[in-house]
């Protein structure tokens, strides 16, 4: 064979081989979009700690009464008998909020007890009924970061709707697979209406194909929107899921609101996978490009944060801390689903969709329009806007527009 020859048979083998090195990328690509996120993906919980306390109750967090009467909780009428566990009307009887976290809280049990007496809350145990913990996965290690958010999440849905019951799912991990798999399993055994996710990790292409786990009949979804601001992240971003922003909320020592404005570090923005939904178009939304979030709203700031009690140390430290982070107004959401299906016939499957309903019927009643402040690169302003959403709730007016809608 000649030089020539020898020269266009190498030639060909170098663009049969580029070609199916292009189509196997190709292949590859698509496989990524089709089935799922990196391998590497993980959830994490938007928390921030403003400090610890060791056995004293933080008197600059927001307790429970402050909170309750911001939002107009309280307005309700719910009636706590601490001696027997009843309740009256508006505590979310009936109903359990399900929460989503990674590892394992080995104390989480006997820290709401703490937390329960130190509000005046009636008792939340497994021996009555009121709480539950599962591993479906098998028993997790303990990680101390997420028992924190553990803490967060059990007890302040507890404070909120502290007549529903409440069941903590345990991932083995943060991993996308653990987490989601719980979710799964939370959906499959019927384990609650409203499923609170505090945590998420970045977007990724194909997210859309994991939607469905947010999909199933009188369940309604909860996420945080994160704690960069101005960034957006998955699950939050779903459209079949409630985004939860955060917010500053200065109150006085009755809980009157002084000033709400959303905080710097509240998680949004619109999303380059998912479509712009029909509800956000309901309302005008600008941003037409794809889903906005967040969709709501509520106090976020580690600096008018939370009480949590964690006995497992977190960086050496135990006891009474005050937290922060989307990662609060998430259970929280949820726990006001509950009180909200409490009073339904059937529970609620769409929540954004009546959410949104509830803005357009009447905003000033059933909405706190959050109209400073600034969140990374965007800024609050009147009606829906990527710091606060829609805002944060007026309970005496969205409950009883949900339970009726």
């Amino acid at each position: 064979m000649n030089s020539q020859a020898i020269k266009a048979s190498l030639l060909g083998i170098t663009m049969f081989l580029a070609i199916i090195s292009t189509s196997y990328n190709l292949a590859y690509a698509q496989q990524n979009i089709t089935h799922g996120p990196p391998d590497n993906w993980e959830g994490h919980p938007p928390i921030h700690v403003k400090g610890n306390f060791g056995k004293t109750l933080p008197l600059t967090a927001v307790s429970q009464t402050q909170v309750t009467n911001a939002y107009h909780v309280s307005n309700l009428g719910c009636k706590l008998n601490t001696n027997d566990g009843k309740t009256s009307p508006y505590c979310g009887t009936g109903q359990t909020v399900v929460i989503i976290d990674a590892y394992d809280d080995s104390k989480i049990e006997n820290d709401l007890g703490v937390f329960s007496s130190a509000y005046n809350l009636p008792a939340c145990t497994t021996a009555n009924g009121c709480f539950k913990k599962i591993t479906p996965q098998g028993l997790p290690r303990q990680n101390s970061g997420w028992a924190l958010e553990e803490s967060l999440d059990v007890e302040w849905a507890h404070a909120i709707a502290p007549g529903a019951k409440i069941v903590l799912v345990e991932a083995a991990s943060n991993s996308f697979s653990n987490l989601f798999g719980a979710i799964n399993y939370a959906n499959n055994n019927n384990l609650g209406n409203q499923i609170t996710m505090s945590w998420g990790g970045s977007e990724f292409s194909g997210e859309k194909n994991y939607d469905t786990y947010f999909a199933k009949q009188g369940v309604s979804y909860f996420a945080s929107s994160g704690d960069t601001g101005g960034a957006i992240i998955y699950p939050s971003a779903s459209p079949n899921v409630v985004s939860v922003g955060g917010t500053t909320l200065t109150v006085d020592s009755l809980g009157n609101v002084i000033s709400e404005t959303a905080w710097s570090g509240s998680g949004g923005g619109v999303s380059i996978y998912e479509s712009e939904p029909q509800y956000q178009k309901n309302i005008n939304s600008p941003y037409t490009s794809g889903r906005a979030t967040p969709d709501v709203s509520y106090d976020a700031d580690p600096n008018t944060g939370f009480a949590v009690y964690d006995s497992v140390k977190y960086n050496g430290q135990s006891g009474w801390f005050q937290v922060g982070g989307t990662s609060a107004g998430s259970p929280q959401w949820a726990a006001l689903s509950a009180i909200a299906n409490s009073q339904r016939s059937s529970s609620m499957s769409s929540p954004d969709v009546t959410l949104y309903n509830a803005a357009i019927a009447s905003y000033a009643t059933n909405f706190r329009d959050i109209i400073s402040g600034t969140a990374g690169s965007f800024s609050a302003g009147t009606g829906y806007d990527l710091t606060t959403g829609l805002g944060s709730p007026l309970v005496d007016g969205l409950i009883p527009y949900l339970a009726a809608n």
